[in-house]
């Protein structure tokens, strides 16, 4: 009997990687997203897909969405893309026996998903990461006379909100404004998938081409440091499913991880498509995911529109 994987967005290239895995591996592929016309839809690995409510607009109705076309399509396997994956969290407790959701429970990913809550659980896993505290908090006052610091709302992505601050400069009072110290050293990311605790693969990469804060070209490296602090912490923490981290490793080789995605990200490219749907659907499966043989991917309109 053929199995149906529903994926929870569709407007990026992380999702056609996906659905063309599945799709590859003999599965019915099924994508929900808020806009009608999106990347995926486009493709003919893709067997149906619903227009559902952007849950920044309103959580509840997209939840109601999901959990329809759950339903409607007979979905075995629920797998978040990126950012909604936030959302799709709250799934859990919600849906019909037999059907899979890949992801940690909500209140584990919005930990994580706060920069500052984040370190204090790297701290109490004994991983390096640099001295962080709210904005709103006296250890604030320290960390900004320590040297360089960096603020950034608590909740953001792709760099929004960032920005760089000499030492002893006045730590602005805004509320969910996070007050990191600033390491020096080569920034890398990283992007994992894991089961109950067992890395299956890591892909460990650096932007080569920038658009902003955001890589559009990347290049697959190898750090061995990087990806002994993620072993630790999806160890620790016994994650299922996808997790990434961006990392500052310095001149003498030390990973400190300044944030958590607890999602996939742009490093998913590198995994290769044959076993991107066996590391999901079978973790179990003992024969390892390989990697592409390509180093560099670039998404193509972003990087030539740089260049």
């Amino acid at each position: 009997m053929t199995r149906t994987v529903l994926l929870t967005l569709g407007r990026l290239p992380k999702a056609l990687d996906l659905a063309r895995s599945f799709a590859g591996a003999g599965w019915r592929v099924v994508v929900a997203e808020p806009f009608r016309r999106h990347l995926v839809g486009a493709s003919n690995v893709v067997a149906r897909s619903h227009v559902v409510t952007a849950p920044a607009l309103d959580r509840e109705r997209y939840l109601a969405d999901l959990l329809g076309v759950i339903a409607r399509e007979r979905v075995d396997l629920v797998v978040p893309v990126s950012e909604e994956a936030m959302h799709v969290a709250f799934l859990r407790g919600r849906l019909p026996p037999g059907v899979t959701l890949l992801t940690m429970p909500p209140e584990t990913l919005l930990g994580v998903h706060h920069k500052a809550r984040f370190v204090e659980r790297c701290r109490a896993y004994g991983l390096a990461v640099p001295e962080t505290a709210m904005a709103d908090q006296p250890a604030s006052a320290a960390v900004a006379a320590s040297g360089r610091f960096v603020t950034k709302p608590a909740y953001s992505c792709s760099g929004r909100g960032v920005r760089f601050h000499p030492p002893g400069a006045p730590v602005p009072r805004e509320p969910g404004l996070v007050v990191q110290a600033f390491v020096d050293g080569a920034l890398c990311s990283t992007c994992t998938l894991a089961h109950d605790g067992r890395v299956q693969a890591t892909v460990v990469y650096r932007g080569a081409v920038m658009s902003g804060s955001v890589a559009v070209c990347f290049e697959r490296i190898d750090q061995a440091a990087v990806e002994a602090w993620v072993r630790t912490f999806v160890a620790r923490s016994r994650w299922t499913g996808f997790v990434s981290f961006d990392f500052v490793v310095d001149a003498d080789g030390r990973a400190q991880a300044i944030e958590c995605n607890p999602r996939t990200t742009s490093g998913l490219h590198f995994l290769h498509p044959d076993d991107l749907a066996r590391g999901v659907a079978a973790p179990d499966d003992p024969r390892p995911l390989r990697f592409r043989d390509e180093r560099l991917l670039q998404q193509f309109w972003a990087c030539l529109t740089e260049l």
